[in-house]
């Protein structure tokens, strides 16, 4: 398969080149994109696909242990294997940050169309309880 397969379109977030034009996010980087918008959305967050988004949402609130750290990276296997076809997810693994209020969720992909491997990292921010 040859990379247009793999889109073009607006980059992520939307924005204006020097020319005054959209920028554009075109191939692995359009995939790469696409990964972290899946990411950054909730279940129901839009309106008329409800079922697109990611469920780590769900778990902002709990404790940061390791179950809570396996949960978020299913529900990131999850979202990606309905909502990306043009990846195979290779490994996920969720570490704590700092003092525990951030897991970082380290994906490992392959892109189907070039077979280039991919890392990408995102921050999820859990909430630190009062008690």
């Amino acid at each position: 398969m040859s990379k247009p397969f793999l889109g073009v379109g607006w980059s992520f977030p939307v924005a204006v080149n020097s020319n005054g034009a959209l920028k554009i996010a075109q191939y692995e980087e359009s995939v790469r994109q696409s990964i972290w918008i899946i990411l950054g959305t909730a279940k129901g967050e839009r309106m008329m696909r409800p079922d697109f988004g990611c469920g780590i949402y769900d778990l902002v609130f709990e404790a940061n242990t390791a179950s809570t750290a396996g949960r978020v990276g299913q529900e990131v296997r999850r979202a990606l294997l309905l909502f990306e076809p043009r990846i195979d997810v290779l490994d996920i693994q969720v570490q704590s940050e700092g003092s525990g209020e951030v897991l970082l969720i380290s994906i490992d992909y392959q892109v189907r169309a070039t077979d280039n491997a991919f890392n990408l990292v995102y921050p999820f921010y859990l909430e630190r309880s009062l008690a």
